[in-house]
């Protein structure tokens, strides 16, 4: 099963966090510069995502009523859920970023991927990790006052500042769109390093911070696998109710694998920076879990995706929803942004 290299990447980041964590004015500097990159992520988030095609994805919206349905309700029930193994599989800190992992969005890149490989309905698997991205942007938080609470370091300020961080910069990459997208598009590449880049940072400023702190003493290997326990058993309940679920709603195979990896994965992407402004010093627990889980769940994808790719495809494999998809086919694919 294949390793996402990025993973090795923050992977690094996080040891040279331990190694070298920035203090003092080089804290203050780090903390800056990931603000911006924060910001400077979602606007170009903002300038990938066709305005026109989001509309024209609505036309399958049952597709995407199921996707959100699963990312904003089923995924916070299970976590709630997950409170019963405290204190014997999981420490309060891992619970709370665990519970977070359930509250941020689908992610759009890697359910493209899979949903490709496995012959699925792309344009749908396009707009619900798009749909899904942008309403996270203004649920996640509210889940998160409604779930974590004091807990979580949730504030009217904390929520201010994701809209300034998030939303502000999405809104005017769209706004700006019509003059920078197609420079956006024939850069993509470069641009993506940016985005990695920018994700680095703010990871690298969340485990210095957790350093300074010394929550890192919080954390024993016998908690860590208990923690990769109860997210194997999470992804392995999302994966099945997204698939038999979406039977059980009379979906076609082609929507339904795009409801099964969109509607089982959660964004690296959108929580890191979530998590860097809820959490504060403490983000660094708080996104562990959803580190683990992001490559648990490229890892298990990658191998159902394969398989769904040797499936035989039965005549009527468009079934109920055959129009619908039909409608999302003519969904483009080219400018989704990058999440995940």
């Amino acid at each position: 099963m294949p390793v996402d290299p990025y993973i090795l990447l923050l992977l690094g980041t996080v040891g040279l966090a331990a190694l070298v964590p920035a203090r003092g004015t080089s804290a203050d500097v780090a903390s800056g510069a990931s603000t911006a990159a924060i910001a400077f992520l979602f606007f170009l988030y903002g300038a990938r995502l066709s305005t026109r095609e989001a509309l024209d994805g609505l036309k399958h919206w049952r597709l995407h009523v199921t996707v959100l349905a699963c990312t904003f309700v089923i995924f916070p029930l299970l976590g709630l859920a997950a409170r019963g193994l405290v204190p014997v599989f999981l420490t309060d800190p891992l619970y709370q970023g665990l519970l977070f992992l359930t509250l941020v969005p689908s992610t759009i890149q890697s359910s493209i991927a899979f949903t490709s490989m496995a012959r699925g309905n792309v344009p749908a698997a396009i707009c619900a990790g798009s749909f899904s991205s942008l309403v996270g942007i203004v649920i996640t938080p509210l889940l998160a006052a409604a779930l974590l609470g004091s807990s979580g370091g949730f504030s009217v300020d904390s929520l201010l500042e994701i809209v300034l961080q998030l939303l502000v910069p999405f809104l005017a990459g769209q706004l700006t769109r019509r003059w920078i997208g197609g420079f956006i598009t024939r850069h993509k590449k470069v641009l993506g390093l940016v985005d990695r880049g920018s994700i680095l940072l703010v990871v690298y400023t969340a485990f210095s911070e957790g350093m300074v702190q010394g929550i890192w003493h919080q954390v024993s290997p016998l908690r860590l696998g208990g923690l990769l326990i109860v997210e194997g058993v999470l992804l392995a309940l999302m994966l099945a109710l997204t698939w038999y679920g979406s039977k059980a709603l009379r979906f076609g195979r082609e929507d339904r694998i795009a409801i099964q990896f969109a509607g089982s994965k959660k964004s690296l992407a959108s929580g890191l920076p979530m998590a860097s402004v809820l959490f504060g010093a403490h983000a660094s627990l708080a996104v562990l879990p959803l580190m683990l889980f992001h490559q648990m769940q490229l890892m298990v994808c990658a191998v159902i995706a394969k398989r769904r790719s040797h499936d035989s495809l039965p005549e009527e494999t468009a079934g109920v929803s055959a129009p619908e998809s039909a409608a999302a086919s003519r969904t483009s694919v080219g400018t989704a942004p990058r999440s995940g």
